[in-house]
């Protein structure tokens, strides 16, 4: 028989720094059945995004999705997965009001919803509170360059990390997150040279997402990847499935089928 696979945790990915390691996989998942499929293929990491509010609760934006809409499909990854880290993303407001509270619903990830460490976004203003996490027993991955929870501090979702003095803040935030705890981190949106240069300056592995190909792994939202969501396409997105057309295509058989009469047929029905 063989051993079931050992299960990844903060301190093994925070060891997964390139050259000496291979890339990180990080992939999101919302449900069992494909947090059960990404962990068979390997993932390492499997996120339970806030953009969970768009591509499967239907929101225009993250900022809606609540405290108990996270920890629900938390549940659902963390009772899926046998070897990769679920990371819990905090949504917005979930840790801006106050340390207390912010350790508070970190620690509901953990204990009620099965997950291995929790994402929050921001830089030197989120010091304090990852700081607060990190003492609390709860790794932390975090989030720097465009953050969707900023969307409307940003004015739409905008490439940051543009010019010498954008790299040099975005660079001395990364630095102050290693310092303060974070065991990795997402690097989104920026420019390639940008992301180089912050990895190149931390000691802990990141993450890009529209970053470019020198980070330490990177990370796609899984409908984008499978061709199942929205018909706008971020440049950075590398379609391998076709999933929304293969579904509606299956739909669209059955429907004709039931309709001509053909479904179900003898060999689908129970006999007297």
């Amino acid at each position: 028989m063989n051993a079931p696979p050992k299960r990844l945790n903060a301190v093994a990915i925070r060891k997964r720094k390139r050259p000496a390691s291979e890339p990180l996989v990080m992939l999101t998942a919302y449900d069992f059945p494909t947090a059960r499929a990404l962990d068979a293929a390997g993932v390492d990491i499997l996120l339970v995004g806030d953009s969970l509010a768009m591509v499967v609760l239907g929101y225009e934006s993250t900022l809606p999705v609540t405290m108990e809409e996270m920890l629900h499909h938390t549940r659902a990854v963390a009772r899926a997965r046998t070897r990769a880290l679920v990371v819990g993303d905090m949504p917005w407001m979930s840790y801006h009001a106050g340390i207390s509270e912010a350790v508070t619903n970190a620690g509901r990830f953990i204990k009620e919803a099965g997950a291995d460490a929790v994402k929050l976004e921001g830089g030197l203003e989120r010091l304090e509170v990852i700081r607060a996490v990190v003492s609390a027993q709860i790794p932390v991955m975090g989030h720097l360059g465009l953050t969707p929870q900023s969307v409307l501090k940003f004015g739409g979702y905008r490439v940051q990390g543009r010019g010498a003095g954008a790299v040099e803040a975005l660079t001395e935030a990364a630095r102050a997150l290693e310092e303060a705890g974070c065991f990795a981190l997402v690097l989104e949106g920026v420019p390639r040279a940008a992301a180089r240069t912050i990895t190149e300056a931390v000691g802990i592995p990141t993450i890009g997402i529209g970053a470019g190909p020198d980070t330490d792994g990177q990370v796609l939202v899984i409908h984008d990847l499978a061709g199942f969501g929205g018909e706008v396409v971020p440049r950075f997105v590398r379609r391998y499935a076709e999933v929304g057309k293969t579904l509606t295509d299956a739909a669209r058989r059955f429907a004709d089928d039931v309709k001509a009469g053909r479904y179900p047929d003898e060999s689908e029905t129970y006999p007297e």
